[in-house]
């Protein structure tokens, strides 16, 4: 009995904010077309980054598909990386990725969102990939603020390699993810700051971006944004990607 009338309360619960997911969607943080969890999305960007052993292009195309009554959403990606590493010019599929989000918190001006993403091993190429499989589980907090003109999104997240090549290094790194965006006309303008902490190699690896980005039609945006690594242990010196969303 009491088992059935625990069942009754949490699905109780889960109606009632299934509901006002639905009332809010429109306003939400995570309903910003930059980062829409309502809304199917494609998203083409060619991502260009410069390290010590050579440079690495990344033309990459990620698909957001909201399932059921939207407060779920399935995300695949599908990168093509080209480098000249060893003066070699190559190019070839990179790890294929795959994940789920969930939004148990949702109001007008703040939400919560967890994801699980699984990135494969299939790149082509050693360069190419981590020689693993992935399983990053997160949390993301996005908040409203200053009559909606800025839009805060903070990410914690944890990578773990489960599975994979044996004479590649284990993934093990934590993610602690800033980013402040600011809302004029149909242009936004942001910046973000990303400490990863490798516990592998126990040392950080982290990176910050500026982007410029604008609303080029209701459903079609365009951005750049030029990326730096910083940290005696981080994985390139500087990058510049440049994107374009089609949001149906």
């Amino acid at each position: 009995m009491k088992k059935i009338q625990l069942l009754s309360i949490l699905f109780f619960l889960f109606n009632n904010l299934l509901s006002a997911q639905n009332t809010d969607t429109i306003q939400s943080p995570l309903s910003e077309p930059r980062y829409h969890y309502f809304l199917k999305t494609i998203l083409f960007y060619n991502e260009y980054l410069d390290t010590d052993k050579g440079s690495f292009n990344t033309t990459q195309v990620r698909f957001l598909v909201p399932i059921g009554n939207k407060a779920w959403n399935l995300r695949f990606d599908l990168p093509l990386v080209s480098t000249n590493t060893n003066s070699t010019n190559k190019t070839a599929i990179g790890d294929v990725g795959g994940g789920i989000s969930f939004i148990p918190y949702l109001r007008n001006n703040n939400g919560v969102a967890v994801r699980t993403r699984i990135y494969s091993n299939t790149a082509e190429d050693p360069n190419f990939g981590t020689g693993k499989w992935v399983v990053m589980p997160a949390a993301v907090y996005g908040r409203y603020f200053n009559q909606k003109k800025f839009l805060s999104l903070t990410t914690l997240e944890y990578q773990q390699s489960f599975a994979g090549k044996s004479d590649r290094d284990d993934i093990s790194i934590i993610l602690f993810e800033n980013l402040l965006m600011h809302f004029f006309g149909k242009n936004w303008v942001s910046g973000d700051v990303a400490f990863r902490y490798n516990a592998v190699l126990e040392g950080f690896q982290n990176n910050a971006f500026v982007e410029f980005g604008r609303k080029i039609t209701p459903s079609n945006l365009v951005y750049i944004h030029p990326s730096a690594g910083f940290g005696p242990n981080r994985t390139y010196n500087w990058g510049m990607e440049v994107g374009v969303l089609i949001l149906f």
